[in-house]
């Protein structure tokens, strides 16, 4: 039987490519729940009694495993996608994730747990590389800004799950072991997901017309020097605004629990505000800009909200106590204060993002754009591998703990310097955007580009 020419297949219908968004999907929020279930644990995993009386150093330092995993692959990972497929890929990435999490929740010493995180970081970052190239692929030229945020969403759904767990899943937190294999079990739907994805594709071919996947962003060195300050501006405020954030998230609620009295449940509640209102926020304000411009002044006012929270959850009175409940999850008691400046985090987290990644498009030209991207991902990274280590080392130095809560004064003052860094960058950004050499961030709109 003669096979029928490419270009007379019809594209996918519309449902079936939804499922491989919904599918692609899942693994992603298998993979961001596995990344984030470590959060919640972080007070078992320090207490001699029941964890493995690890010191906030060592806690920082599975962070930067994680991430110095992510900077070794980052080099190859794209090229390895090419080779083999994305839908090879997906697989076997999401199925390294699955092996890394059980190595996790099994470890009995601090070395193993180490290399739990540091196989989660080799196949973390390469799979959220491979489910972009899926989304290329399935959806260009159809809705494919949408597909990006529906993704980005139920992946971040997995990280305020991974912070709800303690309240939905509260008998496993007797020990630090049991979350982890929750964890692991959620990681392993997402390695069945995955798989669905793989036999829709494979269905698909020689029925559809599925055309070409573009090429995977590789991160090119070569050329970076070339690039003007506008789009360094733009990294440099990247580098320390996440270098801040997802730090900060890491302690957080073991933070909320010995600095603040909270309990587990009402820390996670608290933690998950930030991923919850990216989910709802981030696409709101991304559409408001690109009707408003004024993008590197949008930037320069989110770092300047963010600027004062991390002194204020330090040093201002807590207020009065609120009870948050979320349904279907749990509630949660938690003073004022903490409440007011999560939610104002939650903001600075949606709109920053909102506007510096789509930035990047406006001050690079097209075919280098994804040498950018992945510059920028890559500089992230070196960041996000530096801090943790320095706010586990402060911790300890100023035996941070129940007893002694203004022994996290130090490492709020790291986050807060990151903050004004930030601002800096962002100020630096406007004032070239708005000059001679500007490239639009302040200027162009929907409206304006017709």
């Amino acid at each position: 039987m003669n096979a029928v020419p490419t270009a007379v297949l019809p594209r996918p219908t519309p449902l079936y490519r939804w499922l491989v968004l919904l599918f692609a999907s899942l693994a992603m929020f298998g993979n961001y729940y596995v990344y984030d279930a470590l959060n919640p644990v972080v007070d078992l995993l320090r207490n001699p009694d029941v964890g493995l009386g690890l010191s906030y150093q060592q806690i920082g330092m599975l962070s930067t495993a994680y991430t110095v995993a992510a900077l070794l692959v980052l080099l190859a990972s794209g090229y390895v996608i090419d080779r083999f497929g994305a839908r090879r890929a997906i697989v076997a990435f999401a199925a390294l994730c699955v092996v890394a999490a059980a190595v996790s929740a099994s470890a009995q010493n601090f070395p193993t747990l180490m290399a739990g995180r540091f196989m989660l970081g080799l196949g973390a970052e390469p799979l959220i590389v491979a489910i972009t190239a899926v989304l290329a692929k399935w959806f260009k030229g159809k809705e494919l800004g949408f597909a990006f945020g529906i993704n980005l969403s139920i992946a971040r759904l997995g990280s305020a799950s991974a912070d709800w767990s303690p309240s939905f899943a509260e008998p496993l937190y007797s020990n630090w072991h049991d979350p982890l294999w929750l964890a692991t079990g959620i990681m392993a739907a997402g390695v069945g997901a995955a798989l669905l994805y793989f036999f829709m594709e494979k269905r698909a071919e020689g029925r559809f017309d599925l055309g070409e996947a573009g090429e995977t962003d590789r991160l090119e060195l070569r050329g970076m020097f070339r690039f003007s300050p506008s789009y360094w501006y733009i990294v440099a405020l990247c580098v320390v605004f996440y270098s801040a954030v997802f730090p900060f998230r890491s302690f957080a609620i073991d933070y909320f629990q010995q600095a603040h009295g909270l309990s587990r449940e009402a820390a996670g509640i608290l933690s998950s505000l930030l991923p919850v209102a990216a989910i709802i926020a981030t696409p709101l304000f991304g559409l408001w800009v690109d009707r408003v411009g004024r993008r590197s002044l949008f930037m320069a006012v989110g770092s300047l909200v963010m600027l004062p929270l991390f002194l204020a959850v330090t040093y201002l009175p807590p207020g009065p106590t609120i009870n948050v409940v979320i349904p279907l999850i749990g509630s949660g008691e938690m003073p004022l204060t903490l409440l007011v400046a999560m939610l104002l985090f939650g903001g600075v987290f949606s709109l920053v993002p909102a506007v510096m990644w789509p930035s990047v498009a406006y001050i690079v030209e097209a075919r280098r754009l994804g040498a950018a991207y992945a510059l920028m991902t890559f500089c992230q990274q070196i960041g996000w591998t530096a801090v943790p280590l320095v706010v586990g080392y402060l911790n300890d130095r100023f035996q941070a703990g129940p007893q002694n809560p203004d022994g996290y004064a130090a490492s709020m003052w790291v986050y807060t310097t990151l903050g004004a860094l930030g601002l800096f960058f962002a100020w630096r950004l406007w004032v070239a955007e708005r000059g001679p050499g500007g490239h639009g961030l302040e200027t162009v709109t929907t409206r304006s580009s017709g």
